[in-house]
């Protein structure tokens, strides 16, 4: 190939690199709002399904979304002036009884003990004292006053983005026709049949996929609490609460809550750690093998190899959200390789 100008070839080089930076920065500076839009999309097209079965049953869209979008919100509002209170006391003494534990033992008892296991690897009365030095020292107080405001700035960032996803997501379930409609307009007319029907089925497995692992994350909250309170546990909402949390993260959720539940279980009466092992042990099992494959196999057919690897995959590339994404992503592009690509390859 010969290169007449090869300034003006370096020139648009130079500029098409030079664009991509500044896009690349300016999706880097988005990346939380960014973050924000994909949760509320994600959320709404799990609301999607409720919607389309109201429809069914002969409820005009309207009010089928009106009718979601209440109980949506009913619900998020009775649960932070229900249950967050509630949460809160329980961490409180949660801490206070973590706190009274540790306080209870005779530091320097502690410390004589604790050198005969070490033998003369390490000084433990120096390290103590070195402890002691670094929080006698002004600086490090102020940074740990640092790292503290830091995490109640987090706190309240996490606030302001819950409250930022709710408004996203009325407007998504409020507007999805309107927004598919948008989208299926920007398609060529001789395409557009067939790329409609991939994307409502893309968005029926992302919307089954989101009902389904919710419903996961429900039922173990709720046998948590349950189980807890026959237990005998001061902290069983709290505890529950985090359980539901961690089983919205698929393949290591619920074995990172039952882990966090259990150490914390410990501080009850001995028998009682025992008991919480057996039956998260158990739980797991059940859950494993019997809710999961019968709930998420309705949502999203994706083979079981598929959906561990996509799942590493995701947190691997973006975290806890990557995580929660990854599986619907690789049903969709599952989906898309057996409409397009098979029936292409089978044409040649």
């Amino acid at each position: 190939m010969k290169i007449n100008n090869a300034f003006k070839v370096g020139l648009l080089g130079g500029l098409g690199v030079l664009v991509a930076l500044v896009i690349g920065g300016a999706v880097s500076s988005l990346a939380t709002i960014i973050t924000y839009i994909a949760v509320a999309l994600f959320i709404s097209l799990g609301l999607e399904p409720i919607i389309s079965w109201l429809e069914k049953r002969r409820v005009p869209r309207w009010a089928a979304i009106l009718i979601v979008l209440t109980a949506f919100v009913g619900g998020l509002v009775g649960f932070f002036f229900a249950v967050i209170p509630v949460i809160v006391n329980q961490t409180s003494g949660l801490i206070q009884q973590i706190t009274d534990y540790f306080q209870s033992f005779t530091f320097d008892e502690f410390i004589d003990e604790a050198q005969g296991y070490v033998g003369d690897w390490v000084n433990l009365g120096n390290v103590r004292d070195d402890v002691v030095a670094f929080f006698r020292d002004p600086e490090n107080i102020i940074e740990v006053g640092n790292g503290i405001l830091a995490v109640g700035i987090a706190i309240g960032s996490g606030v302001f983005g819950v409250i930022v996803v709710l408004i996203l997501t009325l407007y998504f379930t409020s507007s999805m026709k309107t927004i598919k409609r948008g989208l299926y307009g920007l398609v060529a007319a001789s395409k557009r049949k067939r790329f409609i029907e991939i994307s409502e089925q893309v968005t029926q497995a992302v919307g089954r996929y989101v009902v389904g692992q919710a419903s996961l994350a429900a039922c173990n909250g709720v046998l948590s609490f349950i189980f807890l309170s026959i237990l005998g546990s001061p902290f069983a909402a709290l505890l529950a609460f985090v359980a539901f949390l961690c089983s919205l993260v698929p393949l290591v959720g619920t074995i990172t809550g039952s882990i966090i539940i259990v150490a914390t279980t410990a501080f009850l009466p001995f028998p009682a750690v025992l008991w919480a092992a057996g039956y998260y042990l158990v739980y797991m099992q059940i859950e494993a093998y019997v809710l999961s494959p019968n709930i998420m196999n309705r949502a999203v057919k994706v083979p079981g190899a598929i959906v561990v690897i996509a799942a590493l995959a995701g947190g691997t590339l973006a975290g806890v959200l990557g995580a929660l994404v990854a599986i619907p992503v690789a049903a969709s592009i599952l989906i898309i390789v057996k409409q397009v690509w098979v029936p292409r390859q089978n044409e040649l």
